[in-house]
């Protein structure tokens, strides 16, 4: 199979289902937010200690999985549920360790934490752009949907809070 299919020559691509739609189309702005999401996890996880590695490769997993929900591949989405529950008991178990939060941050620090800043950031892009996807078919898959967009918004809030955690193990507070 060649790597190049020549449809993008014309502002057109495939979706999972064999349907050409145009690369301005929601659900490509959808799809192709997260998959740059997922390419600043990589990023990230060449950098973290290993037992971070080990948890964000499976979130990045999850990440593709909903890649291919948004492209149209009809899939199982019943373990995200299961994941946004450990991400809010990552983010409250970490957040005991961290000072007060009673203002507005500075979205720097360390260098791994200004990397999860920016992954916060793109996660946070990715969740506005599958949300106006989600917006644009009216209701269909809701249950899904929903469930997709609190994946997001949780996933951006431990983001924010390991940037703050590797802040704070460099002795970094900001």
């Amino acid at each position: 199979m060649s790597i190049y299919t020549k449809t993008g020559d014309k502002g057109q691509t495939v979706l999972y289902n064999g349907r050409s739609v145009s690369k301005a189309d929601v659900q490509i702005d959808a799809y192709g937010s997260v998959d740059e999401l997922t390419c600043f996890l990589g990023l990230i996880i060449s950098k973290v200690k290993k037992e971070d590695k080990i948890f964000l490769t499976e979130v990045q997993k999850d990440l593709y999985i909903i890649m291919g929900f948004l492209a149209g591949k009809k899939t199982s989405l019943v373990n995200l549920e299961t994941r946004i529950n450990y991400f809010e008991q990552s983010i409250d178990k970490i957040t005991l360790k961290l000072p007060k939060l009673n203002r507005f941050i500075l979205t720097q620090g360390s260098e791994l934490s200004s990397w999860f800043h920016v992954l916060r950031a793109v996660c946070r892009r990715a969740e506005r752009e599958v949300v106006r996807f989600f917006k644009s078919k009216k209701g269909l898959y809701k249950n899904q949907y929903v469930l997709v967009i609190k994946y997001l918004n949780r996933l951006s809030d431990l983001f924010f809070t390991l940037a703050r955690l590797y802040n704070k193990e460099k002795e970094l507070i900001i």
